[in-house]
């Protein structure tokens, strides 16, 4: 019995983090479908570059979170969907606004994303992570073990997420890229809408 505990204990801990870490990857998975259905014909090396910059930021943010434990933590969880919601919701509408203009002019769809373009979605749909860590500072939960768990979820959802919006970029034709920006405005809502919904 004394050693069952324990396994036991370690079993719910894995869990956990596989589950944790599904939970903080659905986000960029959403952001990743609207980012392949920008492009002209996203092939595997560009979903795994995009994976790559999404899973290293996802991963990043939670240990930053964790760093900045009880000072930043009430500050974040207040904040953290407002700043998602803000940053989604901006690169989403420039997008829309950018498909018409490409629209008018004849312009081709993109054939890959800029990183910093990429980096700042990530970011923007890793806030959430950031909150985590905070939290996860006061349960004395291996954070490293977490961080890699919720980056490497991340790299795979997000890879799967730009060759399926490879397809729904097929589906929307030369109005791909709107449909990619309203996926982004959607994200930063449901994020919002969850917060704001939990606090009532």
């Amino acid at each position: 019995m004394s050693l069952r505990r324990p396994i036991l204990k370690h079993l719910m801990n894995i869990a956990s983090t596989v589950a944790l870490s599904l939970a903080m990857s659905t986000d960029a998975f959403a952001a990743a479908v609207g980012k392949g259905a920008a492009l002209q014909k996203p092939q595997w090396k560009e979903a795994l570059r995009t994976g790559l910059i999404f899973g290293v930021i996802e991963a990043i943010t939670p240990v930053i979170g964790w760093a900045l434990g009880q000072i930043a933590a009430p500050y974040v969880e207040a904040w953290d969907h407002w700043i998602a919601f803000a940053i989604l919701s901006i690169l989403g509408i420039h997008m829309a606004i950018k498909s018409f203009s490409n629209a008018v002019e004849g312009e081709v769809k993109l054939d890959s994303h800029a990183f910093w373009s990429l980096a700042i979605t990530g970011f923007a749909t890793s806030i959430d992570a950031m909150a985590v860590g905070a939290s996860l500072a006061f349960l004395g939960a291996n954070i490293l073990a977490t961080a890699a768990a919720i980056g490497f979820s991340t790299f795979v959802m997000v890879t799967i997420g730009v060759m399926v919006g490879r397809g729904l970029g097929i589906i929307a034709g030369k109005r791909a890229e709107l449909v990619g920006g309203l996926v982004l405005v959607a994200i930063g809502s449901v994020i919002l809408y969850e917060h704001i919904g939990a606090s009532t």
